[in-house]
């Protein structure tokens, strides 16, 4: 009987020691929030040969609320539903440099948190970076090449000050 009480105590004793192990180590591993990178598309665009033509027949034939950028599409965001967030569709022309270095004729545009930290982070990782993070009223962007050369834009939003320039310029949103 003796034996079996000094068996249990030490099996308890050891659960005890290792559970507080395990809580003294991962709970500084919680003051360290993980970083979202991407957070949703903030935006697609793609090349054509007549911008203007194309926003109309978009417009007409699939009902985007379509203005000289585009399209904005409003939607709300998941962890806070009321927050608006947006993303960008335009049609840019064939010509247009853009997109380069990437030679195709697409980019998308990436919502992100925390950019700096997030080139910060590229950056170790070799990623190639195209230019500064440039600083607008609507956000903060800078462009990156993936792996196989495709340019990405990368935004850190400013939704408010982005929904009042629409509303400014008398843009309606597709929702």
């Amino acid at each position: 009987m003796k034996n079996r009480m000094v068996l249990i105590f030490a099996f308890v004793s050891t659960f005890a020691l290792g559970f507080a192990f395990k809580s003294i180590t991962t709970n500084s591993n919680y003051s360290q929030k993980p970083h979202k990178k991407v957070t949703g598309i903030g935006g697609i665009f793609f090349k054509c040969k007549d911008p203007k033509k194309m926003r109309e027949w978009y417009k007409e034939n699939l009902g985007l609320n379509t203005n000289e950028y585009g399209a904005v599409f409003e939607w709300r965001q998941g962890a806070d539903t009321l927050k608006k967030g947006f993303s960008q569709w335009s049609p840019f022309n064939e010509k247009t440099k853009y997109f380069e270095p990437s030679t195709k004729d697409y980019m998308i545009n990436y919502r992100v948190e925390n950019l700096e930290e997030l080139i910060e982070q590229l950056k170790k990782s070799n990623v190639s970076i195209n230019d500064e993070i440039e600083n607008v009223e609507y956000g903060k962007f800078v462009h990156i090449l993936d792996l196989e050369g495709n340019k990405i834009e990368l935004w850190e939003p400013n939704d408010v000050a982005f929904e009042k320039i629409g509303t400014k310029i008398g843009a309606k949103t597709t929702k």
